[in-house]
């Protein structure tokens, strides 16, 4: 069994990192479908942000469209044959302020669902031993398909808000199987360390 994994990073421009297990493991809060070192990185714009909030964003959903990095490419962060593609779920409202609270209360309803309901559309990338997972993808985005070797650096999707999101993101985590269900978390960092929660990730273009 891999005792951990070492990638690239899945995107270019500012990246907010969210849940990461530079502070806390497990990251999400559960171990549940091998997610113990999961890490959610969060578009941002130019100034560090993602989209304003306002009163009417604290009292309703919002369209993902308004977020800056709704439909931004995704990339591979490691080489591998694809080994599950998967983006025919939608893109749903975007939740913070009230409208969040509501959203949070239906969470235990899609972990009961299953991998799906909770990764939405989403990529996994078999490297021969450990298999790497991107998340929430945007719907009809994706540019690969199984059975497909990429190469790091090679464009797979979109950014969306599929799954359980509450607005557009990536979600990233390893484990040892391709069988989400039985699959065991497998650490991961990032070019050699482990990005801080709160911590903005800014590639190159």
């Amino acid at each position: 069994m891999a005792t951990s994994i070492d990638l690239g990073y899945p995107f270019t421009g500012k990246w907010l990192v969210q849940n990461s297990p530079a502070n806390r493991v497990p990251s999400h809060g559960t171990t549940l479908l091998a997610t113990s070192y999961a890490i959610d990185f969060v578009p941002v714009n130019d100034a560090r942000r993602t989209a304003p909030i306002t009163v009417g964003s604290l009292m309703r959903p919002e369209p993902p469209e308004r977020f800056p990095g709704f439909g931004r490419c995704l990339l591979a962060p490691v080489e591998g044959i694809v080994v599950a593609a998967h983006d025919i779920e939608p893109d749903h409202p975007a939740y913070r302020g009230l409208p969040s609270v509501g959203y949070a209360l239906t969470q235990h309803r899609r972990a009961q669902a299953g991998w799906v309901a909770l990764a939405g559309n989403h990529v996994f990338i078999d490297t021969g031993g450990v298999v790497v997972a991107l998340c929430h993808l945007q719907r009809g985005s994706l540019e690969v398909q199984a059975g497909q070797r990429v190469q790091v650096g090679t464009q797979l999707a979109r950014c969306g808000n599929s799954g359980n999101s509450t607005e557009p993101h990536v979600h990233v985590q390893a484990f040892d199987s391709p069988d989400i269900d039985g699959a065991n978390a497998v650490p991961l960092t990032f070019k050699g360390s482990l990005p801080n929660n709160g911590e903005v990730i800014d590639i190159a273009e």
